[in-house]
């Protein structure tokens, strides 16, 4: 067994853990394998001998570069970086869903281009739950006029939200950024708003924390370091 397969094995076992701690189904949390600087060959084996299939690129010019080497292996990529406007073209060619969607003008422009390809776009909206500065995101009291905003767009599906946790030793304060979350997306559905019913996904927690992002709700983790170790 490779390392990048027992560490893999090994976050499982904590994301399965955590789930039932709290009196969920281990198979309610999907894990997604962040490969920001990871080389495609690395990727395909280990996506070839672990049958995960669930990735996630934080850069457009990594995802152009990699994805044609993954061809032909099962897997679904999602993009969960910024993206920047003149990139959506690029990255639409590779992508089943965008994570990080923080703004209606980028939501108009990925629905424009989902268009321009015949296709429908899974999306989430991304909120800033923890405040800081250096991190994406609307402001939580903005999630759900932009989840409506995304929900009314023909080509986009909305299928939750998606946060960074605050970066912080203290695990309240930690928790309570996927609190907010959840909240964010509790409110969205409840308000009954067209386009948002589905929205029920929640991407958060990372290695460092993704016991605490299962407690407070998480269906999504997206893991990199737990896996690949450190990288730049």
């Amino acid at each position: 067994m490779s390392d990048d397969v027992a560490s893999l094995a090994r976050v499982r076992e904590r994301i399965d853990a955590a789930a039932l701690a709290n009196g969920r189904p281990a198979v309610d949390v999907q894990l997604l394998l962040a490969v920001k600087m990871i080389d495609a060959a690395r990727i395909r084996a280990l996506l070839e001998a672990s049958g995960t299939t669930l990735i996630g690129q934080n850069r457009a010019q990594e995802l152009t570069a990699t994805e044609p080497d993954l061809i032909g292996v099962a897997h679904s990529t999602h993009f969960i970086g910024h993206l920047q406007s003149n990139k959506v073209n690029a990255v639409l060619r590779w992508v089943d869903c965008v994570q990080s969607v923080d703004s209606a003008r980028l939501a108009g422009r990925l629905d424009r281009a989902a268009a321009a390809r015949g296709r429908d776009l899974d999306v989430f909206v991304q909120v800033n739950t923890s405040g800081e500065a250096t991190k994406a995101g609307v402001h939580p009291d903005e999630a759900a006029d932009l989840a409506a905003a995304v929900g009314g767009l023909e080509h986009l599906r909305l299928r939750g939200f998606m946060t960074i946790g605050a970066n912080s030793p203290e695990t309240a304060r930690v928790r309570a950024s996927y609190d907010a979350l959840a909240q964010a997306r509790d409110d969205v559905i409840s308000s009954g708003s067209p386009g948002t019913a589905a929205a029920r996904e929640l991407s958060m927690g990372m290695s460092r924390d993704l016991e605490v992002a299962v407690a407070a709700g998480a269906t999504m983790v997206r893991v990199g370091t737990g896996v690949f170790g450190a990288r730049a």
